[in-house]
């Protein structure tokens, strides 16, 4: 496979040569730090129009921060922003909106009760001081969406959208604020292959149009599909910016931590699987519209053992998952964890029973941002850690001391102890989720897209802790959509489409195979 290939041809096919190296943006010896920790150190970052420039680097790199500062969400401690050549101050998002900068985010802002034309009439009144009637927005919805392909209905409601149609319904609510410059960041976190290139398509004809794009990623293989430069930071500097065409996997990876091959993969004598421990029997779960969101689903686990769960964005896997968890009722079936019947049992009893869950979306279901890490790591105290509590009080001492330990065992990053949860990066909020659950010293664990948004520094080291706890005889359930990640990592994998289970592949089979049973094909005899 080549990289880098043909990119420049098909991003600027439409911008003059000229135009193409234009500065459209500089940022000049940016730096910010918080308490405990740099930032941002003495960065500096450029973009041309035309061009897709992508932005990668280890979770806690200073990606977000430096893209937070270039939108007004943060001030910088020094540095400057530079814009057409002439120095500019970006206070806030109206200050970046007004000088045509753009920012679709990772977590959507979406409010899913109301239509797409609602959520563009509401995000073009609160960010730009222009029109913002109805007829107005849109008829400027209808000629983007024409202009770009995006197949969106405006009359539609956002909950009843796909996520890849969410997606794009973010990029119309930068796109109708008319930015030169549009920031993404990880926007093919949750999208299946397919949806990832249509979303790269989208972004090439974006920049034969003159926009100027940041693309903030995780998967090199993506980013060096799309991207015309790529820059590297590595603890809050730019340590590189190369063409995209000179670059490779191999190059990246060395780059962003030193020698490190993302996603090892287990060996196939790593896992040696004792009894079963855990059984699901003829699982239902209603879904919306009267439909089963899981259907007839059977599966079996042995301490031990890593099975995945391949499928795509709605395809029963989260449901099924939370549904185990005990955070979604079941319809009929039955979950058996060690011998004992828990189909009926709350989400405490569970965990009480040795199931730990890693939700699939860290912010809404892991952590509460505003706590401490060591409040967080307390909010699971129970019977198995008495120590933590008496008569209903957390012991403060203690939770400091616990809350320190696991910070070192699980390489969480950040200023201590006692910094609020939300000021640390996602892979290290990731790991805070895990520390957590895994001290528990679980007996299944259930990971719902255990790196999702993660590098793959991030990623190896939450697969390492998960091979650790299985070779103490737990056993691990992981729902990803990544198949590079399944086949690295787990011992058997399942296929889930439609709610339903197409089938069960062995280590060793090829990829190929799972994409014919996530089209809905039976597996291969």
């Amino acid at each position: 496979m080549t990289f880098g290939r043909h990119r420049a041809e098909v991003s600027r096919a439409a911008v003059s040569d000229s135009d193409s190296d234009r500065p459209l943006l500089r940022m000049e010896a940016i730096s910010k730090a918080y308490p405990g920790v740099v930032a941002n150190d003495d960065v500096s970052f450029d973009l041309r129009a035309g061009e897709i420039h992508a932005l990668i680097g280890e979770n806690g790199a200073g990606k977000s921060t430096l893209m937070a500062i270039l939108f007004g969400l943060q001030r910088p401690d020094s540095g400057r922003i530079l814009l057409d050549g002439s120095e500019v101050v970006i206070s806030t998002p109206r200050d970046a909106i007004r000088h045509g900068i753009g920012f679709v985010q990772q977590h959507f802002s979406l409010i899913p009760t109301l239509t797409v034309l609602e959520n563009i009439v509401l995000s073009r009144h609160f960010g730009a001081s222009g029109r913002s009637d109805r007829r107005f927005c849109l008829q400027r919805l209808q000629s983007i969406e024409a202009e770009y392909d995006l197949g969106i209905d405006p009359g539609a409601n956002v909950e009843g959208l796909s996520v890849a149609d969410q997606q794009k319904v973010e990029l119309l609510k930068a796109l109708i604020l008319e930015p030169k410059i549009l920031i993404l960041d990880e926007p093919a976190a949750l999208l299946s292959p397919e949806d990832v290139n249509q979303l790269n398509r989208i972004l090439r004809r974006l920049a034969q149009r003159g926009f100027g794009i940041i693309l903030i990623g995780h998967k090199l293989v993506d980013i060096l599909s799309v991207a015309d430069r790529i820059s590297v930071l590595r603890r809050g500097r730019n340590i590189a910016t190369l063409d995209a065409g000179d670059a490779s996997p191999a190059v990246l990876g060395k780059l962003i931590v030193g020698d490190l091959k993302p996603f090892p993969e287990r060996s196939a004598g790593g896992a040696h699987p004792g009894e079963p421990i855990f059984v699901v029997r003829n699982l239902c779960v209603a879904g919306e519209r009267n439909t089963l969101a899981v259907e007839d689903v059977s599966l079996s686990l042995r301490s031990g053992e890593i099975l995945g769960i391949a499928g795509v964005v709605g395809s029963g896997q989260i449901e099924l998952m939370e549904t185990i968890a005990g955070v979604r009722p079941g319809g009929s079936g039955a979950v058996i964890l060690a011998g004992e019947d828990v189909t009926r049992l709350p989400i405490a009893a569970r965990q009480a029973r040795g199931l730990a869950l890693i939700p699939p979306d860290r912010h809404r279901d892991g952590l509460v941002g505003s706590l401490s890490i060591a409040d967080n790591l307390a909010i699971r105290a129970s019977r198995r850690q008495p120590r933590l509590s008496r008569w209903g009080m957390l012991r403060s001492r203690v939770v400091a001391e616990r809350a320190r330990q696991l910070v070192d065992r699980f390489d969480i990053r950040g200023a201590g102890h006692q910094a609020a949860v939300a000021t640390l990066s996602g892979g290290n909020q990731q790991k805070t989720i895990l520390a957590r659950e895994l001290d528990r010293d679980p007996k299944v664990v259930l990971c719902c897209y255990p790196t999702r948004g993660l590098d793959f520094a991030a990623a190896n080291a939450v697969h390492a802790h998960l091979r650790r706890i299985c070779d103490s005889g737990a056993a691990v359930i992981i729902a990803s959509l990544d198949l590079d990640e399944l086949f690295a990592v787990c011992d058997r994998i399942v296929v889930m489409q439609g709610g339903r289970l197409q089938g069960e592949l062995p280590r060793g089979a090829s990829e190929a195979h799972v994409g014919l049973m996530l089209g809905g094909e039976a597996a291969p005899a």
